[in-house]
């Protein structure tokens, strides 16, 4: 089921009276070629833009949101928003009578941007999960990372499909598909897939829908769609981003992250992000370890003299991946730093099964609170309640598969269990102290790198995903940071580079991440083939 967006596009029809070339009305008729002003540009062009007076943000609100009815509803249906938000144009306006007045409030005035269907927001969009069951639920206040989007004058587009709860539902769900949105497709080729939760997120920001999004992550759903769309993707430290306001699956690895089409916009968009929130006391860290501008540590040089490791046992599951992959070594070799090859994480694989317990005990636990505190309009205030709605209603929610993620969740005890308790101190002891912090100290490296992925697979409702490969959990379980960034392409599909490290290195990784991408150039834009056949 997806969301109608003719009552919310009606002014597109209007055209722009503004200097952002032809009207609405026509450029709907040319997907995917609707508004092509608006491909691969940044959040600096879109400043520069509009500080010269050649754009306002209305205008370029309106070109996205006409972009979205050619390419996302219409054209390839690309399927990777799930609701608009009535209010866009109105910000936009707001955002340009400030600007008239002389008060630009920073980067993102005026920008566009796209939030993952899991993060609320107090407006007259709902916050679903992509769950019928929480169709009408509207959240009372935004969450943390909505409010710092408002306070710096982003102009919030919409929201995007995802994994229905964030792809933790069913072992044999299939990414990108949800009750309340359909399915999302990968712009590269349609009947691929988008990879991970924030599925909706990585399609739409590849298609060039709006200029960043969010995506959330709890193992691999932001890094994973964005190596399987060609973007820049930030899985940060835990307690860098605050979770308030966000539907959880589990509060010891959740996070929100940037994921954009640069990493220079990336890092513009983790700044923003980052802070200390009383509500999420996690973050108290945030106020010592964050920063407010990520872009500082840009460096196209930033590779020289570091020591990168390689970790070799995430190769090895596509022999066009790994080329790819022996290439991007050698590339950062020679912008001067020095290759550990290999530099393993001895406990990789080891912590797989407390993983799934820490997961499974954690969703019960938070998604009841989260639930409880629901709007009046949801019916479902438990997970047992989730349960019962989604057999009532089979036919739509559970066409394809089941729940018995949901069902063995809700066997699990309370936070106080002694299972609980050792898995989590298992968890950390083998992806922190004995994982990531002991490869790192081993080998003297400065970060560790590894395929985020391969070409992504095809979407196959009838046996779900097939997963071939790549890095995400150690990160994840750890709770440390994760970037990847585009490598190139295989067979026409992306596949990411991912950089790791320990707690609070995102100024190391932004660096070389952004040495690495300035180098390369590897990003291409989305062609938006049927199949690999055509």
């Amino acid at each position: 089921m997806t969301i109608d967006r003719r009552g919310f596009l009606g002014y597109a029809a209007l055209g722009s009276a503004l200097a952002l070339a032809k009207p609405l009305s026509a450029v709907a008729q040319s997907a995917p070629s609707a508004s092509p002003e608006l491909e691969e540009i940044t959040i600096g062009e879109l400043q520069d833009g509009m500080s010269s007076g050649r754009w306002t943000a209305r205008a370029i609100a309106e070109r996205y949101l006409g972009r979205i009815d050619a390419i996302d509803k219409h054209g390839p249906m690309v399927n990777s928003i799930i609701e608009l938000n009535p209010e866009a144009l109105a910000i936009a306006d707001a955002m340009d009578r400030e600007r008239k007045a002389g008060h630009v409030r920073g980067p993102l005035h005026g920008i566009p941007v796209l939030i993952k269907d899991n993060i609320d927001t107090a407006d007259r969009m709902a916050t679903s999960a992509g769950s019928l069951a929480l169709a009408e639920n509207h959240a009372a206040r935004d969450a943390f990372v909505v409010a710092r989007l408002r306070e710096a004058g982003a102009v919030l587009l919409g929201k995007t499909n995802l994994s229905e709860w964030a792809n933790f539902r069913s072992t044999h769900s299939t990414s990108g598909w949800s009750g309340r949105g359909g399915l999302t497709k990968n712009p590269y080729v349609l009947d691929r897939n988008a990879c991970g939760s924030s599925s909706g997120t990585g399609s739409a920001i590849a298609a060039n829908l709006a200029a960043v999004g969010i995506g959330t992550e709890t193992d691999g759903s932001v890094v994973c769609p964005s190596s399987a769309s060609g973007l820049v993707g930030i899985k940060p430290t835990l307690g860098l981003i605050s979770r308030a306001g966000i539907i959880p699956i589990a509060h010891s690895q959740d996070t929100s992250g940037p994921m954009a089409r640069t990493v220079r916009d990336a890092a513009i968009l983790l700044g923003i992000l980052t802070g200390a929130d009383e509500r999420d006391p996690v973050t108290v860290s945030s106020r010592t370890k964050g920063h407010a501008d990520y872009t500082r540590f840009l460096d196209a040089d930033g590779l020289k003299g570091a020591r990168i490791g390689v970790a070799r046992q995430y190769f090895g599951f596509n022999d066009a991946t790994d080329r790819l992959m022996k290439d991007a070594i050698a590339l950062i070799k020679s912008l001067g730093a020095t290759i550990v090859d290999p530099a393993n994480i001895a406990t990789n694989g080891k912590f797989d099964a407390t993983e799934n317990d820490v997961l499974q005990y954690e969703f019960k636990a938070d998604i009841n609170k989260y639930l409880a505190n629901a709007s009046a309009s949801v019916k479902s205030r438990t997970l047992a309640d989730l349960i019962k709605f989604n057999e009532d209603h089979r036919a739509e929610e559970m066409p394809y598969f089941g729940q018995e993620i949901f069902e063995q969740s809700e066997k699990r005890g309370p936070l106080s269990e002694k299972k609980y308790i050792a898995a989590l101190a298992k968890n950390h002891r083998l992806a922190r102290t004995e994982g990531i912090d002991a490869t790192v100290a081993k080998h003297k490296v400065d970060a560790i790198i590894a395929p985020t992925g391969g070409p992504v697979w095809a979407t196959d409702l009838v046996n779900g995903d097939h997963f071939t490969g790549g890095y995400s959990s150690a990160s994840a379980v750890a709770g440390y940071p994760h970037i990847t960034v585009p490598a190139g392409m295989v067979f026409g599909l992306p596949v990411g580079l991912s950089f790791f490290a320990g707690a609070w290195s995102e100024p190391t990784l932004i660096k070389f991440a952004y040495a690495f991408e300035q180098a390369s150039k590897a990003r291409q834009k989305p062609k938006f083939l049927a199949s690999l056949s055509s």
